[in-house]
């Protein structure tokens, strides 16, 4: 698909190690060869393709939430990381209700009532009652909040844009489309 992005490091970040042993992403030592047999003797062979799936998505997923971090900042000094989601979420859907938002982020009413109150105590979203259920509140980016999402968001799609210059726009698709269906299969 591309060139190794990784140029020379491990998937957990350090020099590669020597011989044919390679790390998985939680740092246990695997064999040089095609398939591994974990410590334990009656665990399951995890072949190659899936150690390397591990592997991949650790490190995938540890760069992304120190670029989430990157970007809270961004869009805020004093956002919480957490808190970008919310915002990325808003800005693609519109408003929705705190208890819709608190399912798709997966946290309790407490944990989202604490998060929406610190993003609109920053001045980056509002609320209003819902007028089809008094009792309820939508939730709504301003138009400050806004602004900034949208701006961080379009320096980091230029960003990937640069990075992956040398990939087909097929592979891009694909990756997004594969990814996709990825997060469908994780979710359930």
């Amino acid at each position: 698909m591309g060139a190794d992005v990784h140029k020379g490091e491990d998937r957990n970040g350090d020099r590669p190690s020597g011989g044919g042993d390679r790390l998985s992403g939680d740092g246990e030592r695997l064999s040089g060869g095609g398939d591994a047999v974990p410590a334990g003797g009656d665990e399951l062979v995890a072949d190659h393709e899936y150690l390397s799936l591990e592997r991949e998505l650790t490190f995938l997923l540890r760069r992304a939430r120190a670029n989430q971090g990157e970007m809270a900042r961004e869009v805020h000094p004093d956002l919480e990381s957490a808190a970008y989601g919310l915002l990325v979420r808003l800005e693609e859907y519109g408003r929705q209700r705190a208890t819709e938002l608190a399912a798709y982020i997966g946290v309790g009413k407490a944990t989202m009532s604490r998060q929406l109150r610190a993003l609109e105590d920053l001045g980056l979203i509002a609320r209003e009652p819902d007028p089809a259920d008094g009792r309820a509140w939508l939730v709504d980016l301003t138009d400050e909040g806004r602004r900034r999402v949208t701006h961080v968001r379009e320096a980091r799609r230029a960003r990937y844009v640069t990075q992956l210059s040398h990939w087909d726009r097929q592979e891009v698709a694909e990756l997004a489309r594969l990814l996709h269906q990825l997060n469908g299969v994780i979710g359930k």
